[in-house]
């Protein structure tokens, strides 16, 4: 069932795709995004992490510790309960009395630290000035995501037992679709020429122009057969 769920997941994928790239291409292009401190230093956060990935030992523990309470964090907004917790440079677990794709595919696509960091962000502007601080923030989150992509990426080809107990095809769409949902966002929080409801409406183009084209496509074989 999961596998057919996928299969019907991947038109979506690829609208999503071209409504992301459409846009961004457009903010560039015309909206002048890349001149904007927030792409900047987002950019700036994402390039040291990436020196600091291929250039210096790996904080396993770090990514370890992230993931397993991304893991702990999804089993409470479920409803569930977590009873045992480890984490280790070999690896970690979480024993809890609930599971499903959501809790065992979130650290793939849910950038704990980013949040967090969103968060902190949040909690002191109420007891602080904290906007001179703001290149700060889309440096750090610019860290952070990149950081969340590239151990994403990199632990993904090595048999994780989180994706194999979905289905690893369904797990791989899943994460997909929600990592590109996430960029959406970020990219519309990022631009202030983009908005949602703009967003959403590419979106929708997009999504009648494919369903016509698979209409005519649909309409063709018919007549040849």
């Amino acid at each position: 069932m999961k596998f057919i769920v996928a299969i019907f997941l991947l038109p979506i994928c690829a609208v999503l795709t071209q409504t992301f790239f459409t846009v961004f291409a457009r903010a560039t292009m015309t909206q002048r995004l890349w001149a904007g401190e927030e792409f900047w230093f987002f950019s700036l956060g994402a390039v040291l992490w990436l020196i600091a990935f291929f250039g210096l030992p790996r904080p396993i523990v770090i990514y370890v510790l992230g993931h397993e309470l991304t893991h702990a964090l999804w089993v409470w907004l479920m409803g569930g309960r977590v009873s045992g917790f480890r984490v280790g440079r070999d690896g970690g677990h979480v024993v809890t009395n609930r599971n499903n794709f959501w809790i065992g595919l979130a650290p793939y696509f849910f950038p704990l630290y980013s949040i967090l960091a969103i968060a902190a962000y949040g909690v002191l502007s109420f007891f602080l000035n904290v906007q001179p601080y703001g290149r700060l923030l889309y440096a750090v989150i610019g860290a952070t995501w990149a950081f969340h992509f590239t151990f994403t990426c990199w632990m993904i080809p090595k048999n994780q037992t989180d994706l194999s107990e979905q289905g690893t095809f369904f797990s791989l769409i899943v994460i997909y679709l929600m990592n590109f949902l996430l960029l959406s966002v970020m990219l519309i929080l990022a631009s202030p020429q983009i908005t949602f409801a703009g967003f959403g409406a590419n979106l929708l183009t997009n999504l009648s122009n494919f369903s016509n084209w698979l209409v005519d496509l649909f309409q063709e074989f018919v007549q040849r057969h």
